[in-house]
């Protein structure tokens, strides 16, 4: 026999010994049923994960849009008609949110975090600036975990109501806060160029405590939390270059000109690496 007939038959052994291994696999074998319920597990959970990746995308979009909608209270006479429409864009959000605790229910939220964190950050972020708007003070977590409650009514006749509550962790809560010091370096700019000149010195001050609150973290926290104090810091020197500006040449600027002047100085602002002291 040559060695292109051997090839030849050496192939057509493997391809029988394939047949035989196809037929003799029997589709009620205990391990195969095994890997058909991992197999459901798994398609269950990644259609969940997609779920909860799409209702995070929402979220952020209408947090988004309620902090843009916010950002007018600098340059309209009634404030109070723009937060009680932000309202109701936030009871939207937290609607949901509801999606996502009903998605939840009976499962382990840590194994799905990542799908909904970024959702729930820019809420944070939207939440504690609308409350900030009112009140002039850092919402906590716990106010904020306290409204998301649901009722939801079971289908079924005779049935009683199901509760269902949604938990921020500290983790999301304190990256929503350091997102929120962004906001609040842009609501300084816009409240000079409105010709508001006290806005930006109480920023200024509760930027600091929100800077030393950070600082009693350090690196002892999250590793995305020391991330976020870098954007922080830069939003802490941006305020207080303008409020430096206001005290110091304030009187020698006409208020028309202040947001060219403000414009160029963070142009050219110090190195954010550089420590803020």
């Amino acid at each position: 026999m040559s060695k292109r007939e051997d090839d030849r038959c050496g192939r057509k052994r493997k391809t029988e010994a394939g047949y035989k291994s196809e037929d003799c696999m029997n589709p009620d074998s205990s391990v195969i049923a095994a890997f058909k319920v991992f197999q459901q597990e798994l398609d269950t959970k990644h259609d969940k994960h997609e779920r909860l990746v799409k209702i995070s995308r929402d979220i952020t979009i209408e947090s988004k849009r309620t902090i843009f909608l916010l950002h007018r209270v600098t340059s309209v006479p009634d404030v109070e008609e723009i937060l009680t429409e932000a309202d109701v864009k936030l009871d939207s959000v937290r609607q949901k949110i509801g999606q996502i605790a009903e998605e939840l229910k009976g499962e382990d939220l840590h194994q799905f975090h990542r799908a909904f964190t970024p959702g729930i950050q820019e809420y944070v972020e939207a939440v504690s600036f609308h409350h900030f708007i009112r009140h002039r003070t850092l919402i906590s977590l716990e106010e904020i975990n306290a409204r998301l409650v649901f009722i939801r009514e079971n289908k079924g006749e005779g049935e009683v109501a199901c509760v269902l509550t949604f938990q921020i962790t500290p983790t999301d809560y304190l990256l929503g806060v350091a997102d929120l010091t962004g906001e609040l370096m842009r609501m300084c700019i816009s409240s000079v160029c409105n010709g508001d000149i006290d806005t930006p010195f109480q920023l200024s001050g509760f930027l600091r405590q929100i800077h030393d609150g950070f600082s009693y973290i350090g690196n002892t926290g999250p590793y995305e939390v020391s991330k976020k104090l870098h954007t922080l810091r830069q939003s802490l020197g941006k305020v207080e270059d303008a409020c430096y500006t206001l005290r110091v040449r304030g009187s020698e600027i006409p208020k028309h000109m202040l947001a060219d002047v403000f414009t160029s100085r963070a142009a050219t602002h110090l190195d954010p690496d550089e420590p803020i002291v």
